[in-house]
């Protein structure tokens, strides 16, 4: 069942990336953390305007946090959130030399900062094999049966990790991500095209 999952991913996406847009290691970590409760294009919106207005690690460490909320004020939790912007910022540049960290621990030791952050960062920044679970993965694994319908993150995590050879761990996360945003969507999945539809646990609901 495994290789007929991984074999159909690779054909819809051979080439998978996150979406988050960002052109230093501080910008990814930030942007994940955004990225909680709300989508990538929303987060994209608003950190191109907040990474443009404040270009260095240095300027947002110094921002106004007032102003960072303005600017983030269309994504959810925007003001706990212009906290973690500030925290973060403040962390990297006190602890860190201005590096985001390839260090687990350091990272969740982070403000916003969980394990499924951490694996986006590590796996994107530093090419660790990692698999982030969230919305979308959970959603799949579940429905594929790659894990069991009351499994939490962790679990659904170590089952994944578990099922897929190491190689491909981040490759098959981002497929994962990319598979339930826009074919096996938590409203009006695309069934009909799907050709794993004969091992989905939801299938008659779909149809």
């Amino acid at each position: 069942m495994i290789d007929k999952i991984t074999n159909y991913l690779n054909e819809l996406y051979p080439n998978p990336k996150c979406e988050l847009n960002y052109n230093k290691d501080y910008e990814l970590l930030i942007a994940v953390v955004l990225s909680a409760q709300t989508t990538d294009k929303r987060v994209n919106k608003v950190t191109s305007v907040l990474f443009s207005k404040y270009p260095s690690l240095k300027a947002l460490k110094e921002a106004d946090i007032k102003d960072i909320e303005e600017i983030i004020k269309e994504i959810g939790t925007f003001r706990k959130k212009a906290i973690f912007v500030k925290e973060i910022t403040t962390y990297l540049v006190d602890n860190c030399g201005g590096k985001v960290p390839n260090d687990r621990k350091v990272l969740e030791n982070m403000s916003g900062v969980g394990r499924k952050t951490a694996n986006v960062v590590l796996s994107n920044l530093f090419d660790e094999p990692a698999i982030a679970v969230d919305t979308h993965v959970s959603r799949v694994s579940k429905r594929l049966g790659l894990a069991s319908k009351n499994d939490d993150v962790t679990q659904i995590e170590k089952k994944l990790m578990k099922k897929l050879d190491k190689s491909i761990w981040s490759k098959t996360h981002h497929q994962l991500v990319l598979f339930g945003r826009y074919n096996c969507k938590a409203l009006k999945p695309e069934c009909k095209n799907c050709k794993l539809i004969d091992i989905c646990k939801e299938k008659k609901k779909n149809i």
